[in-house]
């Protein structure tokens, strides 16, 4: 789309250019002659007219001082009485030359002048046009180039947009560009965000809730028949029964975990041993330019080279929630300060703004709980995300606001790990 921008906007500045261009250079060769030979008309008859008054004076005719006032022309003057004076260099046998004439009193005179001057004169003009001709394709090409990039780039960021909804990451950006055209569809896909992200908050209660339903009764189902099978007065046919009943049961659970694995399946899941530096700064690079805008900033402080258990992208949404957060009812410049805990890494997240007024405290996380304009979501669905990679997150202080992001620590996952697979000492 650029490149296209780019030649069309070209061809109509050089067809524009060449339609002004060429009458303008045609115009103004044409009255540079025409002004030379009316020139050369008006030194004719000033002559002439000097040269009557010296006969009428009776002073004597020089040619040399003729000369020295109109340098560069070569000037006959024919008296009355028949003689002929010359001044000036006289023109080369095969050299262009513009001549005017002049008479009155019986004195005739004819001026002439080489074109070469004429054409230097003509030449230097053209070269001006051509220059200002290149000048208004190169400003042409600069604004388009500008008008171009201001088009496709907010374009570019909103596919970017779009394949993040794609895979799950459905965290609105609140990003406006200036363009109506194009700030509709961010509003949009802003819309649809939300609507993706309760979507996929509803799969995940709808995921917990049947897990719940459905593997206590199998598991229960599962026991009885051990049971059964142990307590069987006949054991031969009772147990080849029973265990036909456990392994029917036992698919049965195996096609309900992965149901429900399909079920929960998003792009949170599968918490591992990530830097939380670099998931925190590339927030905070997005995110900069758009505090900036508003006069506030965004900087990081405290320990660095933690690392946490969680999936990065997971985290991102939840830092890019907390921002959202305070950009939407915080004020100030915002905090993100990291330090480990007790079996924990710590990321906190506040901003100088008036915090949570005291009604919302209890209830801040709770969904379609709102304190503004928001849809009550953010907070909701940022908890969901750590609760699922093992961590949680809690308001650690009201006023100010001050949001804590609590990650399990690699160190710890490992030993919980080893604990579960070497079972219990």
């Amino acid at each position: 789309m650029r490149r296209r921008l780019l030649l069309s906007t070209l061809a109509v500045a050089v067809v524009a250019i060449l339609l002004l261009g060429i009458p303008l250079a045609f115009a103004t060769h044409k009255l540079i002659y025409e002004e030379a030979e009316r020139s050369l008309e008006r030194e004719a008859s000033a002559i002439v007219g000097g040269v009557g008054y010296g006969i009428e004076t009776r002073q004597p005719l020089a040619g040399d001082k003729i000369a020295q006032e109109y340098p560069g022309r070569h000037i006959v003057i024919t008296l009355p009485d028949g003689r002929t004076v010359h001044a000036g260099p006289r023109p080369g046998r095969d050299e262009p030359v513009l001549t005017a004439a002049g008479s009155g009193g019986g004195v005739r005179v004819r001026v002439s002048r080489p074109t070469a001057g004429v054409q230097d004169e003509a030449l230097r003009l053209m070269v001006l046009i051509g220059s200002l001709a290149l000048l208004g394709v190169a400003v042409t090409v600069g604004l388009a180039m500008y008008q171009a990039r201001k088009l496709t780039l907010p374009l570019i960021d909103l596919a970017t947009t779009a394949d993040r909804l794609g895979t799950g990451n459905a965290r609105p950006r609140r990003r406006r560009y200036g363009i109506p055209e194009v700030d509709r569809v961010a509003e949009v896909l802003d819309r649809s965000a939300v609507r993706i992200a309760d979507l996929l908050a509803a799969s995940r209660e709808f995921a917990s809730d049947a897990s719940h339903q459905l593997r206590t009764p199998l598991t229960a189902l599962s026991m009885r028949l051990e049971e059964m099978i142990e307590a069987a007065d006949y054991p031969d046919v009772v147990r080849e029964e029973g265990a036909a009943a456990v392994a029917q049961t036992e698919r049965l659970v195996a096609v309900v975990e992965q149901l429900l694995a399909r079920a929960r399946h998003d792009r949170t899941g599968g918490a591992v041993a990530s830097p939380v530096d670099d998931i925190i700064a590339q927030q905070v690079e997005e995110w900069r330019p758009i505090f900036r805008r508003d006069g506030r900033d965004v900087r990081m402080t405290g320990q660095q080279g933690l690392v946490g258990m969680t999936n990065p992208e997971g985290l991102s949404q939840i830092v890019a929630t907390l921002l959202d957060n305070s950009l939407m009812h915080g004020a100030g410049t915002v905090t993100i300060n990291t330090k480990p805990g007790v079996g924990s890494v710590v990321v906190e997240v506040g901003d100088e703004g008036a915090g949570i007024p005291p009604e919302l405290e209890p209830r801040i996380f709770e969904r379609s709980v709102s304190g503004g304009k928001g849809t009550g979501l953010g907070l909701y669905l940022a908890r969901s995300l750590a609760v699922v990679d093992g961590g949680r997150l809690e308001l650690i202080q009201s006023r100010p606001a001050v949001f804590g992001v609590f990650l399990r620590q690699a160190a710890e996952a490992r030993l919980a790990a080893e604990r579960v697979v070497i079972g219990p000492a």
